[in-house]
């Protein structure tokens, strides 16, 4: 009978429910019939060959779902290992008075070539692995198990009410409701049936010491009372086939202990307790590929019983290359046939498709670049780019767009190109060789490198050899591969010009989300109360500005609540950052109770309103020198302020904001302007510096 026909009459087996009664009424068999060697040695060979595609099973197991048979599996593995134990106890008593070859190879292989005929070094080894087994693995299974039944039947009912929430919101339909809560259900079983599973493998190892015991003494007093051996002969033949038993048993023992602890972490559809083993531990060629060759490898030990393990070794990589075989034709039928793609016709005339659409964002690279976004080369820049657009999405309150990646030629090498709507915002060159050790402002030694400029901050830097990077950051460098200057490069751009990548689509996304939690609220704001259009240009100004839009719900509200008295995106930009107050503070100055502030000098204050009454449209209306003496003034403030480590914030009228606003925008993008009434009355409020000194007053009087 070949492989074949030996799985086909498995799967037939299993298919009929025949599987276990036959497993279950052989194991009582080998407890009440004598079995030759011989057949101890294929059943002991088989037991170990068990146990190692037991815990490949439970490895190559995603979730438990996947081997939710494995409790059933542990159980009758080990009432396999007991009947065994039975079956060569037997054989020990019996003929054990005729040496150490009496029940079979694998047990004499065990006792004279794993611990060297020396039973004492055996009893030691039998004691450690009874030490691992059962204080180390099984006692740490068995809590795990423990823990993990209680949590899921704590969690059950939470489950369940998610479950029907989500039927009720009709996110899913009736079937996927069913098999969800079915789902559930089989993952609380798994975890409970684990639970005691994990009491049979305790009690298998205690087992394991009675028995091992119970054999030496009843060798003892058989050899010596009944067939005339001396004590020291009969401790010599009994003791080195008991151990030699005791350790075929516990290393299959060890190896499903340690499957045991892998699983209670990961419960699989509902299925015939034979169809779930035949299929599940037979159904995965690479899991009968590995146990092939480990037991051939076995097999090829000199010493051991080379026909079983060789023979095993030989049925299970058949039955590997056979099930690899069947799977890869089904798999590449189903391919041929999803395939056969339609015929492009001849010739059609043009339409949209031929239309390139432009990209929202785009990264252009040099070609010595490429290996940067070649995740198989190692680059990490993909990886880099994805958490930037997670980070800015999360802070922003809205999904950034893709970057769209591409290699250009008419770059340099060594350049890269960041676009928005296909306009350049940015460039510069990186060495992706190299890592470049930034100077924060004060630094303890020099390097040699290749002098840079950051373009992020405009701060020096050096690009250096990776080995330098420990000597660098000890001199005070701040050291960064080149992945990390294009993604920061690009996470810099993006947070500037995020009002621009926020349109008509991602407001309506975040007003679709809002539907979901304030439905009424967001059906009255648009476009009963205000366009569309409005809405979109009250979030840009919120973004151009550095607030993020991710407190929809407020901004909604605030809308809703000034739209009857104006229209305007202005006033209403105006309106939504004072109800945003507390955020806007907190995203500035943390959590502290005192904000440093820079104030705006009475009479600068009432020149600055005068000159906003009398301005023309499209200017600021200031005077040029008093502008730009202006202008020097908030940069120096500024500077005072991040040299002490503190945020730049200047405090002005709620009329002048968006025009200093505008100002403090492309001379000091740090400043952060903001209106009287934004400040939390809770906050206190200190003033570190005073724009409208002498020199302010002699530029206006001019």
């Amino acid at each position: 009978m070949n492989i074949t026909a030996i799985l086909h009459t498995l799967r037939e087996l299993g298919r009929n429910g025949l599987g276990a009664p036959i497993l279950l009424l052989a194991m009582l068999s080998m407890m009440v019939v004598p079995l030759a060697p011989a057949m101890l040695d294929a059943l002991l060979t088989f037991n170990i060959s068990l146990a190692l595609l037991v815990v490949l099973a439970a490895i190559y197991a995603r979730r438990p779902l996947d081997f939710a048979a494995f409790p059933t599996v542990l159980l009758l593995a080990t009432l396999l290992r007991l009947a065994l134990n039975v079956a060569s106890t037997r054989v020990v008593l019996l003929d054990g008075h005729t040496g150490t070859d009496a029940a079979g190879r694998v047990i004499q292989a065990f006792g004279e070539f794993v611990i060297g005929g020396n039973y004492a070094v055996g009893l030691v080894v039998f004691a450690i692995l009874i030490i691992i087994n059962f204080v180390v693995v099984t006692k740490g299974a068995g809590r795990i198990s423990e823990v993990s039944a209680r949590f899921t039947l704590d969690a059950m009912p939470g489950k369940q009410m998610a479950i029907d929430a989500d039927l009720n919101a009709g996110l899913i339909s009736q079937e996927e409701a069913k098999a969800r809560r079915a789902e559930v259900s089989q993952e609380a079983d798994f975890y409970g049936a684990m639970d005691g599973a994990s009491k049979f493998v305790r009690g298998d190892a205690i087992a394991g010491i009675l028995i091992l015991f119970i054999n030496i003494l009843g060798g003892l007093a058989v050899g010596t009372l009944q067939h005339g051996l001396s004590p020291a002969e009969a401790m010599h033949n009994y003791a080195l086939l008991t151990i030699g038993d005791g350790l075929v048993a516990q290393i299959p023992s060890l190896v499903l202990s340690s499957a045991a602890a892998m699983m209670v972490t990961r419960v699989s559809t509902s299925h015939d307790m034979g169809q779930q083993i035949l299929a599940q531990l037979f159904n995965r060629p690479r899991g009968l590929a590995v146990t092939a060759g480990i037991v051939g490898a076995m097999g090829l030990v000199p010493g051991m019983p080379n026909l079983a393990f060789l023979t095993l070794a030989a049925l299970a990589g058949g039955g590997a290359w056979y099930l690899s075989r069947v799977q890869s034709e089904a798999a590449r039928a189903e391919a041929e046939a999803e395939e056969s793609p339609p015929a492009e016709p001849v010739s059609r005339d043009l339409d949209w498709d031929d239309v390139a659409a432009l990209d929202a964002l785009g990264l252009e690279i040099g070609y010595r670049l490429i290996p940067m976004v070649d995740k198989a080369q190692g680059g990490q820049l993909m990886g880099r780019i994805k958490g930037v657009r997670k980070k800015l999405s999360q802070e922003l309150g809205f999904l950034v767009p893709p970057v769209h990646i591409r290699d250009n030629l008419d770059l340099s090498p060594n350049g890269y190109r960041i676009t928005l709507m296909g306009v350049t915002v940015g460039q510069a060159e990186v060495q992706p060789d190299r890592e470049m050790a930034i100077n924060p402002g004060q630094v303890f030694g020099s390097l040699e490198g290749q002098p840079a400029q950051d373009p992020v901050f405009g701060l020096e830097a050096l690009w250096i050899d990776p080995e330098q990077r420990d000597q660098a950051q000890t001199y005070g460098y701040t050291v960064v591969d080149a992945s990390t200057v294009i993604a920061t490069h690009l996470n810099q751009l993006l947070q500037d010009n995020a009002y621009r990548l926020l349109g008509y689509e991602e407001a309506q996304q975040l007003l679709d989300r809002l539907a979901k939690s304030a439905p009424k609220l967001a059906e009255d704001l648009v476009p009963k109360t205000l366009p569309l259009g409005t809405v979109v240009k009250v979030m840009q100004n919120l973004l151009e500005e550095h607030v993020p839009v991710r407190d929809i719900r407020t901004i909604a509200e605030t809308l809703a609540e000034f739209a009857p008295r104006s229209q305007e995106p202005a006033a209403l930009t105006a309106a939504v950052r004072e109800r945003l107050g507390r955020f806007i503070v907190e995203n500035i100055n943390g959590l502290t109770d005192e904000v440093e502030v820079i104030a705006v000098n009475p009479n600068l204050e009432q020149l600055l309103h005068q000159s906003l009454q009398t301005a023309t449209e499209g200017g600021v209306g200031l005077e040029p020198g008093l502008a730009s003496t202006l202008q020097g003034s908030l940069v120096d403030a500024v500077r005072r302020q991040e040299a002490a480590g503190k945020p730049a914030i200047l405090v002005v009228a709620q009329t002048l904001r968006p025009m200093i606003a505008k100002l403090a925008r492309h001379i000091a993008p740090a400043l952060r302007v903001l209106s009287y009434s934004e400040v939390p009355d809770d906050k206190q409020v200190k003033i570190v510096a005073v724009l409208g000194g002498s020199e302010l007053g002699a530029a206006a009087q001019a």
